[in-house]
């Protein structure tokens, strides 16, 4: 056997693709159990085997065929598996990593939000009775300045002048805060 892959080994080395196509049948199938064996994913192993003979076929001048050819595909096989293995490893550590400061970000905007809305109700507490009444109803009721006025039987101008002011509070308020 070992003359036989010497001869096949010398026809590959001399760029025979006849040679290297009974180079790759004769060794396909343990290259593909042993991938397989490493990886537990056939469609990928079956892609090392592939890239592995490409590269063989791109190197076949490097080659010595007085050498154990099974030794080298085998220890080329494993190399690239483990090198798939360590950057599958990495991808998913980067994709933890990214999703790890995704959440951050998100428990972040919440805190904030909670934050914002805490100073919004204090703002609006700090209100008088009327203001803190005339805006709930416009702004969270969602009622026209005449129905307010009717409402709390007070002039529509009297309740723009309640809202400017609130609203200008307010604003007063948020604005401070954020400092």
């Amino acid at each position: 056997m070992a003359t036989m892959n010497q001869h096949i080994l010398t026809r590959v080395v001399q760029g025979d693709q006849a040679a290297f196509a009974d180079l790759y049948i004769t060794y396909r199938t343990p290259a593909l159990r042993f991938c397989i064996s490493l990886l537990k994913d056939e469609e990928e192993a079956e892609n090392m085997v592939h890239e592995v003979f490409l590269k063989i076929w791109d190197r076949r001048h490097q080659i010595n065929p007085e050498l154990n050819f099974h030794s080298y595909l085998f220890t080329c096989l494993r190399n690239m598996v483990f090198d798939h293995l360590k950057k599958m490893e990495k991808d998913q550590l980067l994709r933890e990593r990214y999703w790890q400061r995704m959440q951050n970000i998100r428990e972040e905007e919440g805190e904030e939000e909670e934050r914002r809305m805490e100073l919004l109700e204090d703002a609006v507490n700090s209100l008088s009775t009327k203001r803190k009444l005339v805006l709930k109803l416009n702004v969270e009721q969602g009622k026209s300045y005449q129905e307010i006025a009717e409402l709390l039987r007070i002039s529509k101008n009297t309740v723009k002048n309640q809202l400017v002011k609130a609203r200008q509070l307010l604003r007063e308020k948020l604005d401070f805060a954020a400092l």
